[in-house]
């Protein structure tokens, strides 16, 4: 393997070539603080007057395109997209804040040509992948950034960098020349880089350079370890690598739109495929192996073991996107069965069965119950483990389940009135999610639907500013965190009605649209509300979860 590393300079990196970020690889991810950190380097450059070595950037050399009169090397960014699409993003930031001096004007004019050809098709510098709503190339052509509109985790990064970057460049403007700032970036900051002709000696590289401690994901190591297994067999075809950019396509979209999702659907990929029966999550890297190991044996291996984590990616993502499961999935074992259930491949009717069983189980353990993330582990692993290898039916699943739960009946976690006295601090997930539950059978009762337009409102905020006293916190009453005091209010509604008393607040409840605060109403209307309506309406709800969450 012959490597030619360059040591570029920004300045040099960027001329004469278009960068491309495949749809296999990761989006972008990086946060304030990797941003930030980079802006530090800066300002640091600055203060010293010294050069600053960034990082390394590896492309994987495509073809040569003429643009005008000027012929560009495309490249696909193999290493350093991160890095590379944050210093693009901040370039169009210096080039919008730039004033109508004669030297303002001409690096203006400079930036411009940078970062967006001056073709027929407008092609700019870099092209970013998963770029859903068109947030990064929209900010590079147009300037324009599209706040609050971001419909994947990946766009809001984007969105967020933009503001960023402007914020940092309007703060140097404050005191320090955008000449000069753009001077800095052209030449004071370098990197390693290393433009490859072949994609077998890609994640060779890639393999060689974050052997060594470097920040890389996991699940990015293992995509890197199973493409160098088919370039080493030696037997592959465009046919198989094909196949497999798909998939990681496929992945790397829903990444996008759940950041932490990749680390995790790793480690319950290498769990449930382990060698012998596991009693606890296998590490990121202990996952990778086990997979690796795996995919050893031919090309049909190495693809199943890709399809495979596409399809417990699948299954968190389906997971994630149901709220209302929020408050039974934050225990990350009981989540695996979850998980295990949907990859199982049951019926319909039997998966939803299932379902319903492990959340009424799980929530009465973790929920109700109030044990921590230590509790359950081994039961949890071994039986999600055992539906996936053992093909567990629903009356298997079934039993397990009410096993994993023998120990926390509903007479054990219902214990005392005084339970209930603070249902508000530590524990808002999860009281929207109950409340959530009393609506449903509220509304199921009257021979109705429940309003999905008021709850999604409810779901997409955080619990806390939904969720309405209804003797006001300021009244500091001994039950004002009660269960019985507790209601919900879509956010707008919770906000305006502040520290209004009960009284005022009835007719509002009444149209509000949501079944369990309306009753609240009502309830006020026709009577004081007191400590003993209070309690009245605690046992109606205590009634509900008895019946809904018997053993």
């Amino acid at each position: 393997m012959k490597l030619s590393p360059q040591h570029l300079t920004l300045n040099q990196l960027l001329t004469g070539r278009l960068f491309r970020i495949p749809d296999y690889q990761r989006a972008y991810a990086w946060g304030t603080k990797q941003r930030r950190d980079l802006f530090d380097d800066i300002v640091e450059v600055q203060k010293t007057g010294q050069e600053h070595f960034l990082a390394t950037v590896v492309c994987l050399a495509k073809d040569r395109r003429l643009i005008v009169a000027n012929e560009f090397t495309v490249v696909d960014v193999v290493d350093g997209q991160q890095r590379l699409t944050t210093f693009v993003i901040l370039l169009k930031a210096i080039e919008k804040h730039l004033t109508d001096s004669v030297n303002d004007l001409r690096i203006k004019a400079e930036l411009q040509e940078l970062l967006v050809k001056g073709d027929d098709h407008s092609l700019v510098l870099l092209q970013t992948n998963h770029d859903s709503s068109n947030v990064f190339v929209d900010y590079i052509r147009k300037g324009s950034n599209h706040k609050g509109a971001g419909l994947t985790r990946a766009d809001q990064n984007l969105i967020d960098a933009a503001a960023e970057c402007e914020e940092f460049v309007c703060a140097w403007a404050k005191s320090s020349s955008l000449v000069e700032l753009v001077a800095i970036l052209r030449n004071r900051l370098s990197m390693i880089y290393h433009e490859l002709n072949e994609e077998a000696v890609v994640y060779r590289v890639f393999e060689v350079l974050n052997s060594r401690g470097l920040d890389v994901r996991w699940i990015d190591k293992f995509k890197s370890q199973l493409m160098g297994l088919i370039f080493l067999r030696g037997d592959h075809n465009a046919e198989h690598l094909k196949e497999m950019h798909v998939i990681w396509q496929a992945i790397y979209r829903t990444l996008g739109l759940r950041e932490t999702l990749g680390d995790q659907a790793l480690r319950f990929a290498g769990t449930l495929r382990s060698s012998s029966k596991p009693n606890r999550l296998q590490s990121e890297e202990d996952a990778a192996g086990t997979l690796i190991g795996l995919a050893a044996g031919g090309l049909k291996n190495i693809a199943d073991q890709a399809r495979w984590l596409e399809a417990v990616v699948s299954a968190l993502d389906q997971l994630d996107r149901n709220v209302r499961l929020r408050a039974v999935t934050g225990i990350v074992h009981a989540r695996l069965v979850a998980a295990s259930i949907l990859l199982r491949g049951l019926p319909s009717v039997d998966e939803k069965a299932a379902l319903g069983k492990w959340e009424r189980v799980t929530f009465r353990i973790f929920g109700l119950g109030g044990a921590d993330s230590r509790h359950k582990v081994g039961d949890y692993v071994r039986l999600g483990y055992d539906i996936v290898a053992s093909k567990l039916d629903l009356t298997d699943i079934e039993s397990r389940l009410n096993e994993i739960g023998n120990d926390y009946t509903i007479d054990k976690v219902l214990t005392r009135a005084e339970d209930y006295d603070n249902c508000y601090e530590g524990w808002t997930e999860e009281l929207r999610y109950l409340l959530f539950r009393y609506d449903e059978y509220l509304a199921s009762s009257a021979g109705e639907k429940i309003n999905e337009l008021q709850w999604n409102k409810i779901w997409q905020a955080d619990p806390s500013k939904s969720i309405e006293h209804i003797r006001p916190q300021s009244s500091e009453t001994n039950y004002m965190h009660h269960l019985g005091n507790l209601t919900m209010l879509p956010p707008l509604i919770n906000s305006s009605l502040q520290d209004k008393p009960p009284a005022e607040k009835a007719k509002v409840y009444k149209t509000c649209g949501i079944r369990g605060t309306m009753m609240v109403g009502e309830m006020i209307e026709n009577g004081k509300w007191d400590k003993a309506a209070v309690y009245k309406r605690a046992k109606m709800i205590e009634d509900f979860v008895r019946k809904e969450w018997a053993d």
